[in-house]
C-alpha cells in the first residue's frame, strides 16, 4: 500500500498533468479556422509581370496544436508565360466531404495557412523549370492516394509532397522532420494504395 506522501504526490502530479492538459487544449489557437488569413503571402513572383517559369513549394505550420510539431505542405507552378499558378496540394477535409483529398487548381500560390505564413522550402525559375514542372504534373496526376488522408502516420499532405519529391527527384527537395508523414511515401503503393 503506498503511503500518504506517496499518495499525495500523485494526486498533485494528476492535478499537475490535468491543468496542463486543460491548458494545451485551450491554448491550441485564439483563432477560429474559418476566418485564419488565407491571402497572399506576398512571396510568390507575380505573374502579369514575371514571364519565366517558376516552381516554389512551401511548407507553413499546420492548423491549431498540430502546428506545435507539424507543417502542411504544397506546390506552386506557373510555366513559362503563364497567367496564373497551379497548385497542387492534399487537404484532409476534402475526405469527409466526399471529395477528393488532392486537389490541383489555379490559385494563389503562396496562400496563409489558416493564418500560418509560408515559407519557401524550395524555388525554381526559369530555364529548365518547364520540364519539372511537366514531372511534377505527371508525378501528381499518379500519386496512388488521391482519395485518402490520415493524420497520422500518413498519407497526408506531406506523404503527398514526398511522393512528388520521390517521383522527380530532379528536385532534389528533402522535406523537414516537421512534415509528419512525409516518410508514408515510401512505403511505396504496396498494401496501403487505395
Amino acid at each position: 500500500m503506498p503511503s500518504r506522501l506517496a499518495q499525495r504526490q500523485n494526486r498533485l502530479a494528476s492535478l499537475f498533468l490535468c491543468a496542463l492538459l486543460l491548458l494545451c487544449l485551450t491554448s491550441c489557437s485564439s483563432q477560429d479556422w474559418r476566418t485564419a488569413s488565407r491571402e497572399s503571402a506576398g512571396i510568390a513572383p507575380d505573374p502579369a509581370t514575371h514571364e519565366k517559369a517558376v516552381l516554389l513549394i512551401y511548407g507553413a505550420r499546420a492548423w491549431g496544436w498540430r502546428g506545435w510539431f507539424a507543417i502542411h505542405t504544397w506546390i506552386a507552378a506557373k510555366p513559362t508565360a503563364a497567367a496564373s499558378y497551379t497548385v497542387y496540394e492534399v487537404i484532409g477535409w476534402r475526405q469527409s466531404r466526399g471529395l477528393p483529398v488532392m486537389r490541383i487548381e489555379q490559385d494563389l500560390p503562396d496562400r496563409f495557412w489558416y493564418g500560418e505564413e509560408p515559407a519557401l522550402l524550395k524555388e525554381f525559375h526559369g530555364e529548365g523549370v518547364d520540364g519539372l514542372i511537366e514531372a511534377v504534373n505527371r508525378a501528381a496526376k499518379s500519386y496512388p492516394w488521391p482519395q485518402t488522408y490520415k493524420v497520422f502516420p500518413g498519407p497526408n499532405s506531406n506523404t503527398f509532397t514526398a511522393w512528388i519529391a520521390q517521383e522527380v527527384p530532379e528536385l532534389g527537395l528533402e522535406l523537414p522532420f516537421s512534415a509528419i508523414g512525409s516518410g508514408y511515401a515510401s512505403q511505396g503503393v504496396g498494401e496501403n494504395h487505395e
